[in-house]
Parts: structure tokens; C-alpha cells; sequence
């Protein structure tokens, strides 16, 4: 058994020029496109941000691989409109030839969670290597598996998914992803998501690794 901590990798760049984009779609809406000149594009995005213009975000995406746990996963995949999610199968993995990792629980130290993880694991390795396939073996995997899955959102999705997941409501281990990724968008985008921070920026979380890896 080998416990590991949730982290992120962005796949896709979001565009150093990202407001001179956005302006240039969103001034055919009004057929202001005289009106762009240097300078004006921040005050453009801030402008459809402010107005709830959200439909000109939908012509950009961002793409980035979240390392989690699958009850975690269970919940981002709930988002539906405007995302596109590719994750690790546990039907086709086969889990039986190395220590299987799992994410370490929120909150203090916890000896039972530790020891139910470790029966999960030593069940699991004895049904592989009783011939079980493990499409099968894998109903005594926990929530807890680390499990990889890949996101691509609109900008308007990952809005709503930052409004919902970053709330004090949220999962203990879904506000760390959220709010960690939140960061990194906010510092890359602040025009267009930097109304949505209630305190988040300032919030004292889990750090999660946040790492560029583009495609």
C-alpha cells in the first residue's frame, strides 16, 4: 500500500492574450469592433463578467489532469455541460503487480482508515491471484483508490465548477482541488474569474501541486 497526496497537472495553456480574444468574439455580438484598441480588453472581459455575458467564455476551454481519489471523482464528473472527462478505468487496470496507491485521507491521522486500506489492498491482491479478472477484484477497492482523470471545461464551466467547489460546503479534499486550481486560474485570468473569490485566495488550505505540463 503506498498513500500519495492529490495534486494537478494543466494540460492545455491558457492564452497570454486570452482578453484580446475574448474581445474580439464579444464585439461581434454588438458590432463594436471599431472600438478595440490597446487597452480595451480588459475592461471589455471585466464588462461581459459583470453583465453575466458568460457565452463568449464558451469559445475557450482549459484542460488539466486531476491525481485524486475516486470519491472525489464521483463528484467532479457530476458537471455535464460544457466538460469533457477521460479517467483511469478500474475495470482495465490491473492493480496486482505493484503496491496500490492510494490518496491519504483529510483530517488527523487515522489508524482504522489506514487499516481498512490495507485489507482492501491484501483482498484485492488475493482475488488476482486467485485468477479473478480485474474487472471484478475491483469491487473491494475503496473511495480512497487514486484514480487519474482528465477535464476539459469551458471557461463558463470551470466558473460554475470553482462557485460550487470551492464552498465551505464542499468535500474537505474537493475545496483543496478547487480552490488550489482557483489560484492558478485567478493569477492566469483575473479578469475573468477573479469576481468569484469570497476569501479563497486568502483561505488557509492544503497546498496541492500545481504543475504545467502542456500537451
Amino acid at each position: 500500500m503506498k498513500l500519495i497526496e492529490q495534486s494537478i497537472e494543466i494540460l492545455t495553456p491558457i492564452p497570454a492574450d486570452l482578453n484580446e480574444k475574448i474581445e474580439h468574439i464579444g464585439r461581434v455580438c454588438y458590432k463594436s469592433e471599431d472600438r478595440i484598441s490597446p487597452g480595451s480588453a480588459e475592461k471589455f472581459v471585466l464588462g461581459l463578467i459583470k453583465n453575466q455575458h458568460f457565452s463568449v467564455l464558451d469559445h475557450f476551454s482549459m484542460t488539466a489532469r486531476f491525481i485524486t481519489d475516486r470519491g472525489i471523482t464521483h463528484e467532479i464528473v457530476r458537471h455535464r455541460i460544457g466538460v469533457a472527462y477521460s479517467q483511469e478505468s478500474t475495470r482495465y487496470c490491473d492493480y496486482g503487480d505493484k503496491p496500490i496507491e492510494f490518496i491519504t485521507p483529510p483530517g488527523p491521522e487515522n489508524s482504522t482508515c489506514r487499516l481498512a486500506l490495507f485489507q482492501a489492498e491484501e483482498s484485492y491482491l488475493a482475488m488476482r491471484e486467485a485468477g479473478i479478472a480485474p474487472q471484478l477484484a475491483r469491487a473491494v477497492l475503496p473511495n480512497a483508490l487514486k484514480t487519474e482523470i482528465v477535464v476539459t471545461m469551458s471557461l463558463t464551466a470551470w466558473r460554475h465548477f470553482f462557485a460550487l467547489r470551492c464552498s465551505p460546503k464542499a468535500h474537505p479534499q474537493m475545496r483543496e482541488l478547487a480552490i488550489n486550481l482557483y489560484r492558478y486560474m485567478a493569477w492566469r485570468a483575473p479578469q475573468v474569474f477573479g469576481d468569484l473569490d469570497t476569501g479563497w485566495n486568502n483561505e488557509a488550505v492544503k497546498d496541492i501541486t500545481v504543475t504545467e505540463k502542456f500537451l
